[in-house]
């Protein structure tokens, strides 16, 4: 029987934190969001005092304060770039891989005659490679390598890297929350309590008749693979987007217009770049604002508008525009804001999509249009991120602060270089 390895990396954002401040180890540790607003990762000595993923940082504060919790502002360009190590390694190692996230990697391990030992090495190489944790769980498919990696998390004595046997396997499952199975979301979890069913086992023994028919095909996969038959395969090359999102929340509320508008532009220019990065182009755009949920004191308000584009772009100049019309219809003066994003979906390849019939072509015109972002894109990749930008974005944007606690570059800007002094 072929086995199916799930690499996770443990504590992946403060993981990375640590390898350049050791003070940071056995210390709980929190990072948080774009311009600070919610922790978005943990350390595992955080979880154990109770701190709830996505909590605003602006409640837990003096919770922080008084535990001595490290508070860290997000760094995605150095998590980004632990993160290729990590799945360099991985695809050095072994033939077929499916990267799932950024900080976790499916491996097929066909063929291999003794998968645990085998990755009982790949683990060693990448924490002395990266310095980065990964555990590591094995069983037939994908779903109970899941099952696997949570227990390889959570007991020590298993060193990171669990393949437990059929029976092992079953047992565990008769203790695991139905919510907890992977491809089992909130709605699907309230369905099965309403009929009695609230553990892993209890799913997977649902006839399969009934649970296509009340359930879905989805669903019935999940049934399978908790019954040891591989219904998802390793997906070597990734799906096509069918959308991206590019949001953020803010760290003081905006009232003014135009310092939103700016905001906006930002998140549709950032939206379009990476449309450009991947090949593809957007077919519709969407722009939502919202104010803060948690503020009961002041009224409530969140909209969104979509705009269809009269053909697929991934022009900047074009979405920033239908990105401030979709604002304007959706912009309510008297409110403070503290949320925005851009939605770009319909995800066409640049290179075959279907052109506006009614509207004149100018093939110059669209070769200008290329070279020009071709311009902005290598200017950006060889001088830095906002190298250059448009007005629209702003100079100086009064919604973007400053990142107090944000730690440096270290891997990829020379000026952040680790510096030994002996």
């Amino acid at each position: 029987m072929s086995s199916i390895a799930l690499v996770d990396c443990n504590n992946f954002y403060v993981s990375c934190e640590r390898i350049f401040q050791p003070k940071l180890i056995g210390k709980p540790v929190v990072v948080l969001s774009n311009n600070d607003g919610c922790i978005i990762a943990r350390s595992q000595e955080a979880k154990r005092l109770g701190i709830p993923m996505g909590a605003p940082l602006f409640q837990w504060a003096e919770f922080l304060r008084i535990h001595d919790v490290g508070v860290l502002s997000s760094n995605f360009a150095l998590y980004g770039d632990f993160s290729s190590r990590v799945m360099e390694i991985l695809a050095s190692s072994t033939p077929e891989i499916e990267i799932y996230s950024i900080d976790e990697a499916f491996l097929c391990l066909k063929g291999i005659a003794n998968p645990a030992d085998y990755c009982r090495k790949v683990r060693e190489k990448i924490l002395k490679w990266t310095g980065i944790p990964v555990s590591i769980g094995i069983a037939p498919t994908k779903t109970l390598a899941k099952v696997a990696n949570h227990r390889a998390k959570r007991d020590p004595s298993l060193e990171g890297v669990y393949a437990p046997t059929l029976k092992e396997i079953s047992s565990h499952l008769e203790t695991l929350p139905v919510e907890e199975i992977w491809g089992i979301g909130r709605r699907l979890t309230a369905c099965l309590e309403k009929w009695g069913i609230r553990t892993a086992a209890q799913f997977r023994n649902q006839p399969e008749e009934w649970v296509r028919k009340s359930l879905s095909v989805v669903s019935m996969r999940t049934l399978l693979e908790l019954r040891g038959i591989s219904c998802l395969p390793i997906e070597e090359v990734p799906p096509q987007k069918k959308s991206t999102m590019t949001s953020r929340s803010f760290s003081i509320p905006i009232l003014a217009k135009e310092d939103l508008e700016e905001a906006v532009a930002s998140f549709a220019a950032r939206g379009a770049e990476k449309l450009r990065k991947e090949g593809l182009c957007a077919s519709w755009i969407q722009v939502f604002i919202m104010t803060s949920p948690f503020q009961k004191e002041e009224a409530f308000y969140r909209n969104q508008a979509l705009l269809t584009f009269p053909e697929p772009t991934s022009y900047t100049p074009k979405i920033l525009s239908t990105a401030k019309k979709a604002l304007q219809s959706i912009f309510r003066h008297g409110y403070a804001y503290k949320k925005a994003g851009v939605l770009l979906g319909d995800l066409v390849p640049e290179t075959s999509y279907q052109q506006d019939l009614f509207s004149p072509q100018n093939p110059h015109q669209k070769k200008r249009e290329k070279a020009l972002m071709h311009i902005l894109d290598r200017s950006e990749a060889r001088f830095g991120y906002r190298a250059l930008q448009f007005a629209a974005e702003g100079i100086t944007p009064a919604w973007k602060r400053p990142n107090s606690s944000r730690s440096p570059c270290f891997t990829t800007r020379w000026p952040d270089l680790l510096t030994i002094h002996i």
